[in-house]
């Protein structure tokens, strides 16, 4: 028995080429979805701190007959969330009136929801249109 001298080794171009293709293909349909997961998971520290803070005017309501103006009056530290994904600011709290608008803006741009806002009311609303409040605050 004579063994050949010249033993296959390897893959070929094509092989090479089929692999490529399909971890491409993989790739274009898993990275826009993580990328969502993403976005999503963090729009939860959004409306955390819209919560919060609007826990927080209604306890400042309660105790001064008034809206706070500031995330200071409202005892919060800074007007960061504390991942620094969101910054909150407050709008619409004028003297005599018993409303207010707390806003959240991302630190990256969200092209599906955006700002996201609650008031007074306990309205939730974001600052695209397209995109329904409620699928935004799942």
């Amino acid at each position: 028995m004579i063994k050949n001298a010249r033993t296959m080794q390897g893959y070929t171009l094509v092989e090479l080429m089929l692999v490529v293709t399909v971890i491409g293909i993989l790739a274009a349909i898993v990275y826009p979805n993580y990328q969502e997961y993403v976005m999503r998971s963090n729009r939860t520290e959004g409306q955390a701190l819209l919560n919060d803070a609007a826990a927080r005017q209604e306890r400042y309501f309660a105790q001064n007959n008034a809206y706070a103006d500031t995330s200071a009056k409202l005892g919060l530290a800074s007007d960061q969330s504390p991942n620094k994904l969101y910054t909150l600011s407050i709008s619409n709290v004028a003297a005599g009136t018993s409303a207010y608008t707390l806003t959240v803006t991302p630190a990256r741009t969200d092209a599906k929801c955006g700002n996201l806002t609650i008031n007074q009311a306990g309205t939730k609303g974001t600052s695209v249109t397209t995109t329904p409040a409620a699928d935004c605050f799942k």
